[in-house]
């Protein structure tokens, strides 16, 4: 394919597997638009490995400072800042990939501001789009760098301009975040990484329900569950009857009774999957307990909520009357409490190596883990299904 058609199919792969990284403060997830758009790239110009991860890195801070200026205002007014906000970061990834002047990465991040799109009424009705946001943006922020690169000009001003970006998708913006710092502060330094295949403010609820789960709590034991969480959740993560397998993964309520149902027959920690969320939405069970769960918002979950991650409380209200309950604060993959790259590594051999071989993804996982010593690229194009 074209590098924006390859940049378009891995960012929606990558978007529909929902375990994207995250920058909270931003409402992002940077990893599913950038790195499939400076992918395709870096093989396009033949780059090596340190050109790419520097690419990725001057991507990644370019999105998540436009995110961090701009949220939460953004996000309420209708907005996913995923590819509202990452087609910059791919914009910018590829702009340094291409080589571009000055007037070349101004050019192309202000012919991105116009490709910039992505409403989240999904969070509200369902349906497939969220799957093609990250996909979309990818491809945008390779065409909007390709453009540049052939002459083509941008508003230099797009971003905070008058009619700017900003300014149109934010009842709020402050310039002074998006520059606080830069090239001393990396906010990138401060993605969380989701065991669960589903909103990253919803893994300090699935966890605790995990907790409560093992220590006998079952699904025939139920009368119903509260759910403390953080009052900007309230809307779009708290559905307790989710219409499809989209919105199920976007439900506290059914994902703390997937964590329920699943969390005792799991050997280690926990990780549910988007096979999990699909194979749950067939399990009347499931579906019974998540209609029997309601969201409440915490005085504490605020309280103790920052930049960097949401903590949740789960009680479980017995059918004898008892009360059941966990609290998290810091759930595992935040910066607080990280996923170890031998965790990652381990989770990538877990899910790819039974359909791609497991020697293969081994060898792919060695050059992965070096990939600022490659002379280019190809070893990571091998995998093959």
């Amino acid at each position: 394919m074209d590098v924006s058609r390859a940049a378009f199919v891995n960012g929606v792969a990558c978007g529909s597997l929902d375990w994207d990284d995250s920058h909270v403060a931003a409402i992002i997830h940077p990893g599913v638009v950038i790195w499939p758009a400076a992918l395709a790239m870096a093989q396009a110009t033949g780059a090596n490995g340190r050109d790419l991860l520097t690419a990725v890195l001057a991507g990644y801070e370019t999105a998540i400072r436009i995110g961090m200026a701009i949220q939460p205002e953004h996000s309420l007014r209708g907005f996913q800042g995923t590819p509202t906000c990452g087609v910059f970061g791919a914009a910018a990834a590829c702009a340094r990939l291409l080589g571009l002047s000055d007037e070349g990465c101004r050019n192309a991040l202000g012919i991105a501001a116009t490709f910039a799109c992505g409403i989240s009424q999904f969070f509200v009705s369902g349906s497939d789009i969220k799957r093609l946001h990250a996909g979309k943006a990818a491809a945008n922020g390779v065409e909007a760098a390709l453009l540049a690169h052939a002459g083509l000009s941008g508003p230099h001003d797009a971003i905070e301009g008058k009619q700017g970006f900003s300014r149109a998708f934010s009842d709020r913006y402050d310039p002074a975040t998006s520059l606080e710092r830069l090239g001393q502060h990396y906010p990138t330094e401060w993605i969380s990484l989701k065991p669960h295949a589903g909103s990253v403010r919803m893994q300090s609820a699935i966890e605790a329900a995990a907790v409560l789960a093992r220590q006998g709590v079952t699904l025939d034991r139920v009368a119903s569950i509260e759910i403390g969480v953080h009052g900007a959740m309230v809307g779009k993560l708290t559905a307790n009857q989710p219409v499809d397998n989209q919105q199920a993964q976007l439900s506290t309520p059914f994902a703390v009774a997937m964590a329920i149902a699943l969390a005792p027959s799991r050997s280690g920690p926990l990780a549910l999957s988007i096979d999990d969320f699909e194979a749950s939405m067939n399990d009347a069970r499931i579906r019974d307990l998540s209609s029997r769960t309601q969201c409440v918002v915490d005085a504490d979950v605020e309280r103790l909520t920052t930049a960097e991650a949401v903590p949740a409380r789960v009680i479980c209200i017995l059918k004898d009357g008892s009360r059941h309950e966990a609290f998290i604060e810091h759930p595992k993959g935040c910066p607080q409490n990280p996923m170890t790259a031998d965790e990652v590594g381990a989770r990538f051999l877990t899910i790819a190596g039974p359909v791609l071989g497991d020697a293969a993804c081994r060898d792919w996982l060695a050059h992965a883990r070096r990939i600022e010593h490659l002379p280019d690229v190809s070893a990571l194009f091998t995998l093959r299904h």
